[in-house]
């Protein structure tokens, strides 16, 4: 369904003549039909364009509704309007509380602090697909990342469930099943820890190559994982390390992770103790280290990675050979690219002439009895952040009391209306936030004074189940 932010265009008429067209078809081959219609209408489309034109969203809304619905009708197209559904209304987005509370029982909405994509022009978080070659979508303005405590649905519970059926669904193309798998992205390995020297912090690693361990030369921390900044400060490198890493944060997670554009690092001047063997190895902070998959900090191998190798050659790194194939011995020193096929364990300590794969079981296994790691499935699919830092969406159903904690508004308290007197600007805090009516409440448990949460709800929480609605 649409979003109402203006009038109709000929993209709209494409879309909804087809389905009048099976509608009508079904209808004449004696078939039952609901041909409902509803309106997506909150969230960053609306809100900007009632900004731009200085009126409240809601008004901009209903009026592009309005218009919008004249425009179907004079189309003659089919739609029950008995059936009409508006995201917006409380009579629709009480059931997004719902469900949210509903998940939140369950434990599966929760809240953490992580980076997240940030429009400063919008001054709100964006979801990846809205970012479009590092810009918002919406206004054009390059997107950083940033570190915000925000809701998340947890999507990743379901991974295994949604591998397994995804094999069900033989009527499907491969090649989209193929892009549901890589997207689902189940990797098993080990996770490995990396005490940090001259400190009791450790560092978390996940690789699906723990028979490598012993050629890893340095770590590589992501730009925005919380260790990079955290170990350079108060020394000389923190003043270059903040600016490396401000300028990672401006380019985006598709051109950092690409294997065509130079990979740039900084040392940290610090240094970390492999656990197999004891060895000192730097640490670094690395632009193409994502925080999207693994831990955002890598253990890396040179020999046997291609990313590594590139930056580890850039950068005057050593590259050892831990993995020799059957046909050929390879030198780190003369090697012109990585080898990441299968071979035999070398320089690998008391694991040497294993063949890889068992290789990978040893040095797990030794790494469970040192305390050190532990076999280990990772997924390419994040949970899902769900908070938005603007006005018009659904309010988020949680308070804060000093003495309970969180706690979820009870339901028959649905729904928690979203206030119409607000100063809807986007000001890099929810609007909601200077609203003093709105925030200011009683918590439901113990009655003492109590905070809402001001975020609201991303707007592909309202398209997600109106299918459900109809």
């Amino acid at each position: 369904f649409p979003y109402p932010s203006g009038e109709l265009h000929m993209g709209h008429m494409r879309n909804y003549i087809i389905g009048d067209v099976v509608a009508r078809h079904k209808v004449m081959s004696g078939y039952g039909v609901l041909h409902p219609m509803g309106w997506d209408a909150f969230g960053l489309p609306t809100e900007n364009a009632a900004i731009q034109y200085g009126v409240h969203p809601r008004d901009w809304t209903m009026n592009c509704i309005r218009r919008m619905r004249e425009q179907f009708d004079s189309l003659g197209i089919s739609y029950d309007w008995d059936r009409e559904i508006t995201t917006c209304l409380p009579e629709y987005y009480r059931w997004n509380q719902w469900f949210f509370l509903q998940l939140y029982k369950r434990g599966l909405a929760y809240k953490k602090q992580a980076p997240v994509n940030w429009c400063p022009s919008c001054q709100t978080v964006l979801a990846n697909e809205e970012v479009v070659g590092g810009a918002c979508e919406r206004c054009g303005s390059e997107v950083t990342k940033r570190n915000l405590e925000q809701w998340f649905f947890r999507v990743t519970a379901y991974a295994d469930r949604l591998l397994e059926d995804l094999e069900s669904l033989t009527a499907w193309p491969e090649r989209v099943r193929v892009m549901q798998r890589n997207w689902i992205g189940r990797s098993e390995g080990a996770t490995i820890f990396f005490d940090v020297e001259g400190s009791n912090e450790k560092i978390e690693t996940f690789t699906t190559r723990p028979d490598t361990l012993f050629g890893a030369t340095f770590l590589a921390l992501a730009p925005e994982h919380p260790a990079t900044l955290s170990l350079v400060a108060g020394t000389p490198q923190e003043e270059p390390v903040r600016a490396f890493v401000e300028r990672s944060l401006r380019t985006s997670d598709i051109v950092r992770s690409s294997q065509e554009v130079p990979k740039e690092g900084f040392f940290l001047g610090r240094y970390a103790i492999n656990p197999i063997n004891g060895e000192r190895i730097p640490i670094w902070t690395a632009d193409y280290v994502l925080t999207e998959y693994g831990t955002g900090a890598i253990m890396c191998v040179p020999a046997h990675d291609e990313r590594d190798f590139a930056f580890a050659r850039k950068y005057g790194i050593a590259v050892r050979v831990v993995i020799q194939p059957l046909d050929q011995t390879l030198d780190g020193e003369t090697m012109s690219e990585a080898y990441i096929g299968p071979g035999t364990q070398a320089n690998s300590g008391p694991f040497d002439g294993l063949p890889n794969d068992e290789g990978a079981k040893a040095i797990t296994r030794a790494l469970e009895e040192r305390g050190h790691g532990s076999a280990a499935v990772s997924y390419r699919l994040r949970d899902w952040c769900i908070s938005r830092q603007r006005y018009w969406g659904t309010p988020i159903p949680i308070l804060y009391c000093d003495s309970c904690g969180a706690v979820p508004l009870p339901e028959d308290q649905l729904p928690l209306l979203l206030p119409q007197e607000v100063d809807f600007r986007p000001r890099g805090v929810s609007p909601l936030a200077t609203s003093e009516e709105f925030v200011n409440a009683q918590c439901p448990q113990c009655g003492a004074p109590a905070k809402r949460d001001t975020d609201t709800m991303v707007t592909f929480v309202d398209s997600s189940w109106y299918f459900l609605r109809f």
